[in-house]
């Protein structure tokens, strides 16, 4: 097997093996452990029924060693604190990888009713299960990204939120956490994630505020795809993302907007790579990432859906990765955010 097959296939297939970090339900498409692949951040969901173990930090296929190294990422430090009145850390934001901070900073959404609700989407679930708390305030994420990076090293911080029913969307309190992170730790890069704002010029205030990049997430650009799997999300017009993707890419510049491009949901791989195609030319960097069943979510509760083919999974990647390097944009040249971790892609095995 190459690295690229591997990578694919343990995407996919997930591995076996004991991850002290873990992503359990939540607002993405991920359920997974991390891992360190050659020293590289990956989200790889744990299997029981995997053919892949992890065994003195070697990966084996069916008990043969695949070549590959892969380290598990060990409990930060910043976990073991809480706050003065008593929350955990580990509540207001987690680890991802292994230098990135992540939180979402409303953990409830207007679209989470079952008609409207995102099929791949378990945003309250992680609530529900008190894993974590409602509303991150401000001053709670300052505290914990100060001792995160001053604790475990981290280099960066991803914010996202559930959508609000303000015309903001919920980008205005993302601006507040943003503000107030930086106070403390000036030099942590932020990206944040939100819907397209009802006002454009909100973009421009989550850039003030010191925001580094930003994701406008629309997992598909094929309408039937998105009325079939977000009906609520669906509501926003393709156009409005069009338009929230431009002002974004004057604000924050090329390469450091981002949008999930999901394989799985359905559309056509020759179209996702199309679609693909004219976000880049935008400037936007299209994350691929594999479409994989949560427990939780809609999609395994009711749909009983499956995630993609391997090979369609490796075509759709490799095809992105090579209009990326045309342009010249790499995920690590984000300054932060899920296209700068790429712990849940393939794409940077694939070169993107």
């Amino acid at each position: 097997m190459n690295g690229l097959s591997t990578r694919v296939d343990i995407a996919l297939l997930g591995i076996r093996v004991d991850a002290p970090v873990q992503r359990r339900s939540g607002a993405g498409p991920s359920d997974d452990g991390h891992v360190l692949i050659g020293g590289v951040g990956a989200a790889i969901p744990i299997r029981s029924d995997s053919p892949y173990l992890v065994e003195g930090n070697r990966l084996l296929f069916d008990g043969t060693d695949t070549g590959l190294e892969i380290e598990p990422v060990q409990r930060p430090k910043f976990y073991d604190l809480s706050t003065a009145d008593g929350v955990s850390y580990e509540q207001i934001a987690r680890l991802h990888g292994s230098n990135v901070l992540a939180t979402t900073v409303v953990q409830t959404c207007i679209r989470y009713g079952e008609e409207q609700r995102c099929r791949f989407c378990s945003i309250e679930a992680s609530l529900a299960a008190g894993s974590t708390i409602a509303v991150k305030r401000p001053d709670q994420l300052a505290e914990v990204a100060e001792a995160a990076v001053r604790l475990d090293g981290v280099r960066q911080l991803v914010l996202t939120t559930g959508t609000s029913a303000g015309k903001d969307r919920g980008a205005r309190h993302l601006a507040r956490c943003v503000r107030a992170v930086k106070a403390v730790v000036p030099q942590l890069p932020i990206q944040v994630q939100c819907e397209p704002p009802g006002d454009l010029s909100t973009l421009a205030e989550l850039r003030a505020a010191g925001a580094d990049a930003i994701g406008i997430h629309v997992e598909s650009l094929d309408d039937e795809v998105r009325r079939r799997w977000m009906p609520g999300k669906a509501t926003v017009p393709l156009d409005d993302y069009r338009a929230a993707w431009a002002e974004a890419v004057r604000v924050f510049g090329r390469n450091q907007v981002s949008t999930y491009l999901l394989v799985g949901l359905g559309e056509d791989p020759d179209e996702l790579v199309s679609g693909a195609a004219e976000l880049i030319d935008m400037g936007v960097y299209p994350f691929v990432v594999p479409f994989r069943p949560l427990l939780g979510t809609l999609a395994v509760d009711v749909d009983g859906a499956t995630a993609p083919r391997a090979d369609v999974l490796a075509d759709v990647t490799v095809r992105v990765a090579k209009e990326l390097r045309r342009a010249g944009m790499l995920g690590t040249d984000q300054r932060a955010g899920c296209a700068a971790c790429g712990a849940c892609s393939v794409l940077r095995s694939a070169g993107g």
